[in-house]
């Protein structure tokens, strides 16, 4: 990171990823929006804009363009992609990266692995405490809830210190943590239940804080992950878990999670992330029994992502 201005480079160009090109390019920062899962197409100029309230829209024309049109990446590498397909980008990476810090922006359990197995020698993780819809192609809608951690997977503490610099904004807001595991399994619990329940019920984020009878569940899927958890030497506290899932679910209140959003445009949902990458470290521990719900639920989802994708 020896220029002052680095060139920070978003891989994944859904809704988080304009989000944040559109925040830091307000910001004078010098953006590339990347495309995650097409290749060999020119670059572009395009005009994005975010929704922060029916009042407050920014604006802001972005540079889009491709992994296969970079030789190497000099500069700050953000994944805001879909992390099933983080072996696919390891894989165009692996020879373009080189000494430039990889910053992961996903949720999920182990979306760092790809990485790791690779060799990357700079890997950042990321937790999302955001919600982000999109509207139309080029327009999105975004909600804050708190600051976003950052921590080190591999890599140093002034390079962590200096990507929270070049990454952090008034809209979107990014701290560093040296606990990013913890703070990782946290969010992927969180997500377990908004994931699942609000996809199944049809009904977006606020369901939690305004119905009784799906926080109800919710506390039983926290509790649940929780055990897991502490199996795994991660100590979390159910409450705590609890509460920032209330203040995710009042602070989003109208928005849909990812997946329902997913799942209503016939995509491939996360889940393998969320449900399945928790029940899949209790089979690994012959606890399967703990997880009951949280399996069901992410079966469910599972079968209903086929069923409206008609790949069933």
């Amino acid at each position: 990171m020896q220029k002052t201005k680095p060139t920070i480079y978003i891989i994944g160009a859904g809704a988080i990823g304009k989000t944040l090109a559109v925040f830091l390019k307000q910001q004078g920062k010098d953006i590339v929006l990347l495309r995650g899962h097409i290749d060999n197409k020119p670059a572009c100029v395009e005009n994005i804009e975010v929704q922060l309230s029916k009042d407050e829209i920014i604006r802001e024309e972005i540079t889009l363009s491709c992994i296969s049109n970079y030789p190497a990446f000099d500069g700050i590498v953000v994944l805001a992609n879909k992390a099933y397909g983080n072996l696919s980008i390891a894989e165009r990476l692996r020879n373009k990266v080189r000494n430039s810090p990889l910053v992961i922006l996903q949720n999920g359990l182990n979306v760092e692995l790809p990485f790791t197995d690779h060799k990357f020698s700079h890997v950042y993780r990321g937790v999302l405490f955001t919600t982000c819809q999109s509207l139309a192609e080029n327009s999105v809608k975004f909600r804050p809830v708190t600051a976003s951690p950052i921590g080190i997977i591999s890599g140093n503490e002034k390079t962590l210190h200096a990507i929270v610099d070049q990454l952090n904004n008034p809209n979107l807001q990014f701290i560093s943590t040296l606990n990013i595991h913890s703070v990782a399994w946290t969010k992927t619990i969180i997500n377990c239940v908004f994931n699942s329940i609000c996809p199944l019920l049809e009904t977006d984020n606020g369901i939690f804080h305004s119905n009784r009878n799906a926080l109800t569940i919710a506390k039983r899927i926290i509790d649940e992950c929780v055990i897991i958890a502490s199996l795994k030497n991660i100590h979390l506290n159910s409450e705590e878990i609890l509460e920032k899932l209330l203040l995710i679910s009042r602070s989003s209140d109208g928005q849909l999670i990812s997946t329902y959003q997913d799942i209503i445009n016939k995509r491939k949902t996360e889940i393998e992330s969320f449900n399945f990458a928790i029940t899949g470290i209790a089979d690994l521990l012959q606890k399967k029994e703990l997880v009951t719900e949280t399996r069901l639920l992410g079966e469910l989802i599972q079968i209903k992502s086929e069923l409206t994708s008609g790949s069933v």
